[in-house]
């Protein structure tokens, strides 16, 4: 024997016929199926789009910070009654406390480097780097020589990439600056690699100084040697 499936009374199959005309002409939730279906996508483009930002407005202070380090190491100085002006030890952790302040938020002790070089000339009147000074723990070798480079003869063309050498004239000097940062991405770190900033400025010592060296008289202050 067979058993039959209840049947619905005809006012309940009535209701149901129409409820189901009804939502066949209802087309009220397409727009919510559509947001469903894009959302993904708009996520990655609004994260793309702050992880570009976030990277364009991290090269602008980079820069900003080369320039801002290379300028305020040109004109630091202390003046001597009867003789040039001294750069000292002193001047160069004031130039880099100012660095530090200005990217703080950056990490940047950690994951930067800042190499200020001075550029002078010899006795034969090549480029030389006299003496370098860093600061920040990433381990990053400056890219166009070390300390003491061009101290004899004129092989040494200069800081700088090929085709842009930076060079000086004698009695003068440079303080020429390198930034190196190890770019993290905020979201994307498979899409976004994580790469090296690299970052240059170069400025003129304004007015006189004492070149043949870096002072530091008592109280004497920590060398932020390389």
């Amino acid at each position: 024997m067979h058993l039959m499936p209840p049947r619905l009374p005809p006012r309940a199959m009535s209701r149901l016929r129409r409820l189901v005309r009804r939502l066949r002409r209802d087309t009220a939730a397409i727009t919510v199926v559509e947001l469903a279906v894009s959302m993904p996508f708009l996520m990655l483009m609004a994260l793309g789009s702050m992880e570009m930002v976030n990277l364009g407005i991290l090269h602008v202070r980079l820069n900003q910070l080369a320039i801002s380090v290379a300028d305020n190491a040109s004109r630091a100085k202390q003046s001597v009654v009867g003789g040039a002006p001294m750069f000292r030890e002193y001047d160069v952790n004031q130039v880099f406390t100012g660095a530090a302040l200005s990217v703080e938020d950056l990490n940047f002790a950690t994951n930067g480097r800042v190499i200020l070089s001075s550029l002078e000339t010899n006795s034969s009147g090549g480029q030389w780097i006299h003496w370098q000074r860093c600061w920040g723990n990433k381990a990053y070798a400056s890219r166009y020589g070390v300390e003491g480079t061009g101290a004899t003869g004129t092989s040494f063309a200069g800081m700088g990439l090929a085709g842009n050498k930076i060079t000086v004239e004698s009695p003068y000097a440079i303080m020429f600056v390198e930034i190196a940062y190890q770019y993290k991405p905020l979201f994307f770190g498979s899409l976004f690699k994580s790469k090296l900033i690299h970052k240059d400025a170069a400025m003129y010592v304004r007015d006189d100084r004492d070149l043949t060296q870096i002072y530091n008289p008592s109280p004497t202050a920590t060398v932020a040697s390389c």
